[in-house]
């Protein structure tokens, strides 16, 4: 019988990234019940680690005896000194562009024009980034442990490919020769941080 870990998320995405990893494990991972109607904790940490920790602990008090993991990740670019970071999801807001209620979602086009904006001046070679991913395992209120997982990569001066969303046509992998846009599916989740980030975290819950 498999192990049951309880997700904190909803995302389609990451549940999918954490269950390729996880599968070979035995190991199934399902949202936390009734995530959708709990209230949200204010995730005012300034890494992805403490973030990641803020969830996990709330959520697992409010599911006593399971096992609850929460994730924190983004987009890391060492020429802006780690940024965007915590804010990944954030960065063209946290510049004044905000979508109108009634536009479609622009958001992932937004960050990244903000992003290759504060990499105009940058040369190709110093604009080396990573996808992080901190994953943090916790029950009834404790951490458990701690695991993280990223891939490597450099920000391109214009987007390329069609597929993933955030910032992958602009996540260039050197030795695959294409960006995270441009991969297929299964490569793109072999590579996945989160998915790295559980492997890391499986060994040790004794998984």
């Amino acid at each position: 019988m498999a192990v049951h870990l309880y997700a904190a998320t909803t995302s389609q995405g990451k549940l999918r990234d954490f269950r390729t990893a996880a599968e070979t494990h035995s190991v199934a991972i399902d949202p936390l019940p009734g995530l959708d109607t709990i209230p949200a904790p204010e995730e005012d940490g300034v890494t992805f680690a403490e973030n990641a920790t803020i969830k996990a602990v709330y959520y697992s008090r409010l599911a006593p005896g399971k096992l609850v993991l929460a994730d924190d990740s983004g987009l890391e670019v060492d020429a802006l000194d780690g940024a965007p970071g915590v804010r990944s999801a954030r960065f063209a807001a946290d510049s004044g562009l905000i979508d109108s209620p009634d536009a479609n979602d622009n958001t992932d086009v937004w960050n990244n024009m903000v992003l290759l904006q504060r990499l105009a001046t940058i040369p190709e070679a110093q604009r080396t980034a990573r996808y992080h991913c901190v994953l943090v395992a916790a029950r009834d209120g404790s951490v458990l442990h701690t695991a993280d997982g990223s891939v490597e990569g450099v920000i391109l001066n214009a987007p390329r490919g069609t597929g993933g969303f955030g910032y992958d046509p602009l996540f260039y992998l050197p030795e695959l020769g294409c960006t995270m846009a441009e991969l297929d599916l299964k490569t793109k989740l072999s590579l996945s941080h989160r998915g790295r980030a559980i492997l890391a975290l499986l060994p040790e819950l004794g998984l």
